[in-house]
């Protein structure tokens, strides 16, 4: 049978304090204790079930993080204030002073910023490569190298990691192998590949209505411990934490993801079909044109689809705002940052969520001034979508006109 990482959610069962089909929310920042030994306990990690401060621990923040590790098929997770929350207190976790990391050169800008010019503050050091060739990964392995860090699917390229070869390169090394699964919840499952640590931004697919900023990790119980621990525990002691009401609204969103993913799939596929026909640039997994399509197809679950996220390239940065422009002014989506919104959201990554990531690079890796990265949202009908998207391309002269569409009698 299929592995269906859905079923793991839907399979959960809470109760409310008060018989509630949702687990009550925890309204408190600091819990009572019935013996001062009790709270001593706790301190030292010993009274399993008890919460002493929400920092360190809440019943709503640990029922959200039970369910996003029975997505993940790990041991357990821990859920955090933002995605960069929780990368940045995995990567301090595992990484100290003198240590190198290997990178994705292609990855979430804030990401990108973190280990190109904030952790060398701190004597940690990122190789910056081409995920998609295990040679020169493998190459950029030094005797201090502790992580190999990649996205499934990576920002705003779409390049896709082969997990199941990084893991075997990370396992040879000795090293952690951290991946990004936020934009492919579901459709891949990274921990099942032999990442030995998940990341997610909540904010976006998971979450699904662009309301909450949260993130979480997927991991061991003794990494998540780790994270956790109140002596040197990165989670704990940067404090990240997640408020209790924010996780009780994601984890209700959550349950509805399996169907909401199936139709951002759906819907993306159709788009990047119909606009590669049309002779546009376009980028999607799903594509056979795309240079990791058997990739994708071999580690995907196949319910989920390749994903939501498509790119296209007009040529310049000029065409590109002219052309989101239009479509917002046409009730097409938003001109927005994130992604995983019920309605289309679209950006010029060079110039937004990569931005970043210094001019000379964006070239050197492929990220062109006209490249427009698609959140294709949840419509109904996505034939009605494209038909008028592509009106506004024709209307810019991105596209020409469809002699065919306009009945006209040649």
């Amino acid at each position: 049978m299929a592995y269906n990482p859905a079923n793991y959610i839907q399979d959960l069962q809470y109760f409310g304090e008060f018989g509630g089909v949702n687990p009550s929310i925890s309204d408190s920042s600091t819990y009572t204790f019935l013996s001062a030994k009790t709270m001593f306990d706790t301190f030292e990690g010993n009274a399993d079930g008890c919460y002493l401060y929400s920092r360190h621990s809440s019943p709503s923040n640990l029922y959200l993080g039970e369910a996003l590790a029975a997505m993940e098929d790990t041991e357990t997770a821990n859920v955090s204030a933002s995605g960069m929350g929780a990368i940045t207190s995995v990567l301090l976790q595992l990484c100290h002073s003198g240590d190198h990391v290997v990178s994705s050169r292609t990855i979430y800008g804030g990401t990108y910023a973190f280990l190109k010019n904030f952790a060398p503050r701190l004597g940690i050091e990122t190789t910056f490569v081409n995920i998609t060739n295990v040679e020169q990964v493998e190459m950029a392995i030094t005797k201090n190298t502790k992580v190999l860090y990649c996205e499934s699917v990576s920002n705003p390229l779409l390049e896709i990691a082969d997990i199941k070869a990084l893991s075997k390169i990370a396992k040879k090394h000795n090293l952690q192998l951290v991946v990004d699964n936020t934009f492919s919840p579901l459709s891949i499952s990274p921990a099942k590949l032999g990442a030995d640590v998940v990341v997610h931004s909540l904010t976006k697919f998971i979450n699904g209505s662009s309301d909450t900023v949260g993130g979480a990790v997927c991991g061991s119980q003794d990494f998540i411990n780790r994270l956790r621990n109140v002596h040197d525990g990165a989670s704990m002691l940067l404090g990240s934490t997640m408020d209790s009401l924010r996780a009780a609204s994601i984890l209700k969103n959550l349950r509805t993801l399996h169907i909401r993913m199936q139709q951002h799939s759906k819907n993306a596929l159709f788009l990047a079909k119909k606009f590669e026909a049309d002779g546009l640039k376009t980028v999607y997994p799903g594509l056979e044109s795309h240079p990791s399509h058997n990739l994708f197809k071999k580690m995907m679950n196949a319910p989920y689809g390749y994903g939501g996220m498509l790119t296209i390239d007009v040529g310049t940065i000029e065409r590109a705002n002219d052309l989101m422009e239009l479509m917002q002014h046409r009730n097409l989506g938003y001109l927005a940052v994130s992604l995983g919104f019920y309605k289309t959201l679209f950006s010029a990554p060079g110039t937004s969520t990569s931005s970043e990531i210094p001019e000379n690079e964006q070239k050197s890796m492929g990220l062109s001034d006209g490249l427009i990265r698609f959140s294709i949202g949840l419509d109904a009908d996505i034939e009605r979508t494209y038909n008028k998207m592509r009106t506004c391309m024709e209307e810019l002269h991105i596209l020409k006109p469809n002699l065919e569409s306009l009945n006209l009698d040649l």
